[in-house]
């Protein structure tokens, strides 16, 4: 029962956060940019169309925040969030080296690896995915 405490506890931290930073780039909640401020941001880092892949973006990170909190296609959450931070690491946050404090990409590796074991061990008991019977 604690190790599906923890999954839980684990799970929801990853989907706050992640359903926050979705808010932020689709709807410039929580001082966000909004949808036209990341398609600024994105089509600065290269991306064409930008505001398509702004989109992508954001709701990929929001879905994936929903997903981990409900413990609902997990795999699917997974893939969505390291997907997302992949981008972020390299576009973004490579250059700057290792250390969060510098811009480097210490926290989005972090966010992925999480989600990946997450992903790998599985929700627990206390999910939709156990409730529904989906994965294992």
């Amino acid at each position: 029962m604690l190790t599906d405490l923890g999954l839980l506890a684990l799970r929801a931290a990853l989907g706050v956060v992640f359903v926050g930073h979705g808010a932020q780039k689709a709807f410039g909640a929580f001082g966000g940019p909004g949808l036209e401020g990341t398609a600024g941001f994105i089509g600065n880092l290269g991306f064409r169309p930008a505001r398509v892949w702004a989109a992508v973006a954001a709701w990929g990170e929001f879905l994936a925040g929903v997903l981990f909190f409900l413990g609902l296609l997990t795999p699917l959450a997974g893939v969505l969030v390291v997907a997302t931070m992949l981008v972020a690491i390299v576009k973004v946050h490579a250059p700057k080296g290792f250390f969060s404090q510098n811009g480097g990409y210490e926290y989005n590796l972090v966010l992925a690896i999480t989600a990946v074991a997450v992903a790998l061990i599985g929700p627990g008991t206390l999910s939709l995915d156990h409730l529904l019977h989906l994965g294992r």
